[in-house]
Parts: C-alpha cells; sequence; structure tokens
C-alpha cells in the first residue's frame, strides 16, 4: 500500500510538470471511459449523476490498493515477483496516456512510468526490511528489524504525502494562465441582443425550477476526468475539410471582434431520463455559426454543399457530429463565448464551445472545441456514434413534474403542481394533467420566451386524501403528442410520460 500511495504521488507531480490529464489515474479512467458499454455509462449517469467521474475515479483507487496488498504479500517472499507487478502497472498507464485522443505521445508515459519505478525501488526496499534479520548479538534467529521497518514505512508514507500535495499545487498553478486569460475577458455588448423575457415567463410556484438556470446548478455531462484549463490567449478554431472553399483559423479575440449574438437557448442531455434533471435553460452569447461556415465557403447540403456533417473537436480528444444542414438552417446556432452574462465557466467549456438548439448536446455542443472539420456520415463516425448512439438525435418533446416530489406526503385541498416542458426549436403548445385514471386536464402555461426555451406551467389540483399518480404529456408546436412509450435514453433519448405517487394527508 505505501509503495502504491508513493507510485501515485510520484506520478502526480511528475503531471505537473508534464500536465495534468496525464496524470495515470486520468488516463486509466479515460480509457475506461472508452471501453465502457453504452448501456453501463447510461447506467452510471443514471444512478450516480455528476457524481460519475468521482465514482470511477474512487473505483480505480480501490482497485489498485486491493491489488497493491496483494502485491506487497507476494513480495515478502519473492520481492521480484511484487516488483515486476508495480513496473506491469506502470507500463499499463503509459500504454493507456499513449491511446488517449489528446495524447502528446511520449511525455505523457513519464509520469505513469517515473511513478512505477520509485514504487518499485520501494517496495523493494520495504519488502526486504521485513526479511532481513536483526544484525544484533542477542536477536533470535529470522527476526527482522521492526522499529527500522516502522521508521522506513512511516518517512515513505510522509514523503509520498508531500510529493502528492505537490504535486496537486503545481498543477493548479499550471491552470494560472488560463484563469487569469478568462478574468481578463471583457464580452462585448452583442451586435444582436435577445429580446426581453416576457412578462409571466416565470411562476410563483414554490419548487418550479428557476426558469434560468445558474452557471453553477446547470448540469454538467461529459466525460473529461481532468476539466480542460485553456489559456484564452493561446486558444485558436481551425475550420477545413470538405466544401471548405476558404479553410481558416481563428483566435479568441477574433470572435470576441466579430457580430455577436444573445440568445436563451434550453440545452438537454441525451442521458436524461424521463423526469430527469439533465435540462437546463440559459442565456448565451456567442458568433453565429453558420455566418462563420459561410465565409470559409460552406454550404449547406439542400444547397449544392458536399458535406452533410460537421464534425467538432475538443482538447480533450472529444469527437462530436452535427448535421451541417441543422446548423445553417436558420436557427442560431453559435460559437458561445459567454453564458448568463459572463464568460464561460471551464466546466462549460471556456474559451468556446458550441450549441445548436433542438438537438441533444451530444450532437452539437462540443465543450473546449478547437478544431471544425467538414465530412461526411457516410465517413466519419464520432465518439458516441461509434459507441452506439444515433447520428442524428434531435430532442424529443418532454415535460417533467418538479413539484410536489415522488412520495410526497401534501395536505388535501388545493396542491399546485407545477413543472417545466420543453420541445427545443418547435416549442410547446400545451400541457396536461391526469390524476389517477382519470381524464387529462390542461395546465396552465407561462408566457413563451422563445420556441428554443422551455415553459414553465402549472395545474392546482383539488386532492383528496390518499394515494394517487401524476402524471403529466406535452403537445408541441407541431401538434405532435408527447408519446406515452417508454424507451430509453440509447440510441437517442429517453421518451415517455413522466408520473409521481403522491399521498394526500
Amino acid at each position: 500500500m505505501l509503495a502504491g500511495f508513493a507510485a501515485l504521488a510520484v506520478a502526480e507531480l511528475v503531471a505537473a510538470g508534464v500536465r495534468p490529464q496525464a496524470s495515470p489515474v486520468v488516463v486509466v479512467g479515460g480509457a475506461s471511459i472508452d471501453q465502457t458499454p453504452a448501456a453501463v455509462k447510461d447506467w452510471a449517469i443514471r444512478h450516480f449523476g455528476t457524481d460519475d467521474k468521482l465514482v470511477l475515479q474512487l473505483g480505480i483507487l480501490a482497485v489498485l490498493a486491493l491489488l497493491a496488498l496483494g502485491l506487497g504479500a507476494s513480495a515478502v517472499r519473492r520481492r521480484a515477483v511484487g516488483a515486476a507487478g508495480v513496473l506491469l502497472f506502470g507500463v499499463i498507464g503509459a500504454v493507456a496516456a499513449l491511446t488517449r485522443p489528446d495524447s502528446r505521445g511520449f511525455t505523457d508515459t513519464l509520469p505513469s512510468l517515473i511513478g512505477a519505478a520509485v514504487g518499485t525501488l520501494l517496495l523493494h526496499f520495504l519488502a526486504g526490511r521485513l526479511i532481513t534479520p536483526v544484525p544484533v548479538a542477542d536477536s533470535e534467529p529470522g527476526d527482522w528489524d521492526r522499529r527500522g521497518f516502522v521508521i522506513a514505512a512511516t518517512s515513505a508514507a510522509a514523503a509520498s504525502a508531500v510529493v502528492g500535495r505537490v504535486g496537486r499545487t503545481l498543477s493548479g498553478s499550471r491552470a494560472g494562465g488560463a484563469v487569469a486569460s478568462r478574468q481578463q475577458v471583457v464580452l462585448p455588448r452583442p451586435g444582436s441582443p435577445a429580446r426581453p423575457v416576457p412578462a409571466r415567463t416565470a411562476l410563483r410556484v414554490e419548487g418550479v425550477s428557476p426558469y434560468v438556470t445558474s452557471n453553477k446548478s446547470f448540469y454538467r455531462v461529459d466525460t473529461a476526468l481532468v476539466v480542460p484549463k485553456v489559456d484564452a490567449t493561446a486558444w485558436h478554431l481551425r475550420v477545413h475539410g470538405k466544401g471548405v472553399t476558404r479553410p481558416a483559423t481563428f483566435t479568441f479575440d477574433d470572435l470576441l471582434r466579430r457580430r455577436l449574438i444573445e440568445r436563451d437557448i434550453t440545452l438537454t442531455c441525451v442521458s436524461n431520463e424521463v423526469g430527469g434533471p439533465y435540462a437546463g435553460n440559459a442565456r448565451w452569447t456567442g458568433v453565429r455559426l453558420a455566418d462563420l461556415l459561410a465565409e470559409c465557403g460552406v454550404k449547406a447540403p439542400s444547397h449544392g454543399g458536399p458535406a452533410d456533417q460537421l464534425v467538432a473537436r475538443s482538447v480533450d480528444g472529444m469527437t462530436i457530429g452535427t448535421p451541417v444542414e441543422d446548423i445553417m438552417d436558420g436557427r442560431d446556432a453559435m460559437l458561445a463565448v459567454g453564458m448568463n452574462g459572463e464568460p464561460l465557466p471551464f466546466e462549460h467549456g471556456f474559451p468556446v464551445r458550441m450549441l445548436v438548439p433542438g438537438l441533444y448536446g451530444y450532437v452539437s455542443a462540443c465543450k473546449w472545441i478547437q478544431d471544425i472539420e467538414l465530412t461526411t456520415f457516410d465517413s466519419y463516425d464520432p465518439y458516441w456514434v461509434k459507441r452506439g448512439w444515433a447520428r442524428k438525435a434531435p430532442v424529443k418533446t418532454q415535460s417533467r413534474i418538479d413539484t410536489p416530489k415522488p412520495f410526497a406526503r401534501p395536505k388535501s385541498g388545493t396542491v399546485m403542481v407545477a413543472g417545466v416542458a420543453w420541445a427545443q426549436h418547435r416549442g410547446i403548445d400545451k400541457v396536461e394533467v391526469r390524476v389517477d385514471d382519470g381524464p387529462w386536464q390542461e395546465a396552465h402555461l407561462a408566457a413563451e420566451d422563445t420556441r428554443d426555451t422551455w415553459r414553465q406551467w402549472s395545474f392546482p389540483w383539488q386532492a383528496t386524501k390518499g394515494s394517487h399518480t401524476l402524471t403529466v404529456r406535452a403537445t408541441d408546436r407541431t401538434g405532435s403528442v408527447q408519446t406515452e412509450k417508454r424507451a430509453r435514453t440509447i440510441p437517442d433519448g429517453a421518451s415517455g410520460w413522466h408520473s409521481v405517487v403522491v399521498t394526500a394527508q
């Protein structure tokens, strides 16, 4: 255990000098995510939510601890076996580092290899202290130096703790330039500001989701074990590929000098279960993506363009494929630089992220974007498509009961049932509520901001004593009623009606 702790501590220190993303836990965790079946990922998000990455990292550490115990037991008998086992794990970490999409080659293997080397030497040394006889006259044959072992083990633990702490501190300081660059950003006044939010958009009902989701509360679902912290002054975006007659590279300042748009847009994750929390509404500021592509010579497929897929690449190697036609059909697809009036938080893609209203995030919302390639769906499968998700994924019409909560015990009489409904880029036309097996009754809809945002709704229920099931469904602006048919999130989003069971007192 001590040798394993030392190996990880030294690896963290080396990673601070290379880059935090080269840490063995991070590269092995990333490789584990890539190899995990889509159904298992979906299960992890459903059960652990935004803590799924923490659970994965703790799981890796737990496995390493168990393996360390086994190797330690072997090392007491045969030191070479234990040492070889530690080195093997270093090699596994190095291979994982080399296979990451954002790998920087040999330098990314150094944390795993150097950490394993230190762990091997320490294991060999400590195991030797356990089996070496005490060279004193009054010792019994086979005795070992308990005092010397305790001193050596304690010293190793203390040194490892210090080294690990220094590594974490240095990793944090490496991000100082990125943090400073974000602090220095002053978002220009948008040339096309969002229209004022209509009155009565937000209902005064306790328990309903706020109309605008704060940056702190906005959901985060991605595969990054370490949030990339990119220096905006060094960032650039490359646009190239099929049908791009004028390839170009843009800096962050280039984007800020362009005409910015400001829009209220609701985003939804495809991993959101019926009634789930992975939806949020924010005011985004950015560059209209269709205009930028047009300047590079890109045409929509409906206008003769040869590319039907835009592949966005993140600094961490993530690839996301988006239909070009959806980007250039007039909707407010953008390269966002601001969120709710401030520069993007690092967790949500600073310095620049992409978003397209009406599409689930895994086919539209590339965070930490650095490359745009125009291609075709036939010639390239992005990250999630390779793992069984659909190539195209328009947001499904959904509605959710926010209050009362499941298994609530409200007093009988008038109980306000309320929640939100969304059908981005189509808009919500009607929300209905059903009590038990009774008739559908129309709920009151709050005012609509835009068809790209969710709408709050409320329904005054005259509750009678006993257990009741409340169900909600929505109808979008095209006249399509939310389907009752239950579907899993895989491959293109969950469907079904949201219900809660409550007991009136």
